[in-house]
């Protein structure tokens, strides 16, 4: 086998290689031969058909067969033999397949870059640090009583915050109009769910009131047919409920797994699932920080092949958001563009992840692996079955031991980094950021993937080689 490389463009490499016309036609009568030892064909005994006959029969066939998996072969051993990790697939364009003429044919591919990581000691971040006060710890009850309330009829005027159930239609110019009333339909007041006007219109309205609103629907609003046109609605009452929140006693408590201990033991709870919580916000927000810094100190090409496949993933990963709806949607629907950015962040990341894995080779500790899962496993009822369901589940298992291989790395970075911690409130470490807030969202993002690609990164260094009124 002969084998030439040159580098065409960036990490584009072209190979070509030759390959013996003797080795394909010893590979062709090889399969010819076994086919005349098993096929059958009318007017002849199996295993007694003449070389010709099937030759003729099954000559062009089998020939393409043998030169598809003959390029296949030749590929991967070519680049085993110069020492070339290639990132996605090649490119194959045949030269030469005349018969009884040497096989030659051309493999275009990309390869990993030569990731050359700068100095941790330049990453200066900002680690967040809170406390959980008693009064975080009311408000959390306070917000765990809020999602279990229920709602309770009431003799009263209706105010915001209330549940009111109502019938209304809506004319515009004296008539009816698509999407304009409903029958039946419970409003939230102060939701902002309906055009304005229309939820203050109802404040103070009782069981039973009729109201007649007398609105406009914004000029900006989704509907064009009825923008900033003027609009009455006629709207019937026929209940106002106020919510009900459940009391703090065994029952509510023992919806959250705690049966014994009572409230103090409730509070505990609350507390240490809340300083679980602040730990892992503290840790993925200094985790991002640092994203952001490894990216804009370690510039690298990235191959093509790698990021197309990462937009692929992100494009999956938003068909997947929109439900069960997402299987009448093509894919096309959303362009490469879409995701293009985040793909090629998400790969570099990977890129300098897998280097520092690389160079010190660094395994998931399984005491770590363990601590993780246990950590997952506690807000359960039944720990130790999530422990050994972890355990029995190789594709949960992997994805933990990534996320702790992960962690050790930037244990490593942190370490050699220049961190000053800031102390802030459970609520401002704990509730997400704005998007684009300090490019923190979009890392987030990134930081998703960049356990697999790391891992990946790492393995290929190693071998280098609701209606119209709402």
């Amino acid at each position: 086998m002969q084998v030439s490389i040159e580098t065409t463009t960036g990490l584009e490499r072209r190979m070509t290689i030759g390959v013996p016309a003797a080795e394909i036609e010893n590979a062709v009568a090889a399969r010819l031969a076994e086919a005349a030892r098993t096929v059958r064909i009318n007017g002849f005994r199996k295993g007694k058909i003449p070389p010709g006959v099937i030759k003729s029969r099954f000559g062009k066939g089998v020939r393409q067969e043998v030169l598809g998996d003959v390029m296949s072969r030749a590929y991967y051993a070519a680049v085993n033999e110069q020492k070339i990790k290639p990132a996605g697939q090649p490119r194959i364009e045949p030269k030469s397949l005349d018969e009884g003429r040497d096989l030659e044919f051309v493999a275009t591919f990309e390869v990993y870059p030569e990731v050359n990581l700068a100095d941790f000691a330049a990453v200066k971040a900002e680690k967040l640090i809170a406390d959980v006060t008693d009064k975080d710890i009311d408000t959390m009850i306070e917000n765990l009583r809020q999602q279990r309330q229920t709602w309770e009829e009431v003799k009263r005027q209706a105010k915001n915050g209330d549940l009111v159930t109502l019938d209304f239609t809506g004319t515009i110019d004296g008539e009816e109009f698509p999407g304009g009333s409903g029958k039946g339909t419970n409003l939230v007041l102060g939701s902002d769910r309906m055009i304005p006007g229309f939820e203050k219109g109802l404040l103070k309205s009782k069981t039973g009131d009729e109201v007649t609103l007398e609105l406009n629907f914004p000029d900006d609003y989704r509907n064009k047919d009825v923008a900033g046109k003027p609009v009455v609605f006629k709207v019937a009452v026929s209940k106002v409920s106020a919510t009900v929140l459940p009391k703090l006693n065994d029952e509510f408590f023992a919806a959250f797994g705690v049966a014994e201990g009572g409230l103090d033991g409730f509070r505990k709870e609350v507390a240490s699932n809340m300083e679980r919580e602040l730990r892992k916000a503290s840790k993925n927000r200094l985790k991002t920080t640092v994203m952001e810094k490894l990216l804009e100190q370690n510039q690298l090409e990235v191959p093509k092949a790698l990021v197309s496949a990462e937009v692929n993933v992100l494009r999956q990963q938003a068909l997947q958001q929109f439900g069960a709806g997402a299987k009448n949607l093509d894919p096309s629907m959303l362009p490469d563009e879409l995701f293009r950015e985040q793909a090629e962040k998400r790969v570099k990341l990977g890129l300098i992840l897998g280097e520092v894995i690389k160079q010190r080779g660094m395994r998931a500790e399984a005491a770590k692996v363990r601590e993780a899962i246990e950590d997952i496993a506690a807000t359960y009822e039944s720990p130790e079955e999530v422990v050994n369901w972890y355990y029995s589940n190789k594709d949960q298992l992997d994805a933990v031991e990534s996320a702790v291989l992960e962690d050790q790395v930037f244990e490593v970075i942190f370490e050699q980094a220049t961190l000053t911690e800031r102390t802030v409130s459970y609520e401002e470490l704990t509730r997400p950021k704005a998007p684009g807030a300090d490019g923190e969202e979009s890392a987030e993002k990134d930081k998703k993937v960049s356990k697999k690609s790391s891992k990946k990164a790492a393995e290929s260094a190693d071998d280098k080689l609701e209606g119209s009124a709402d």
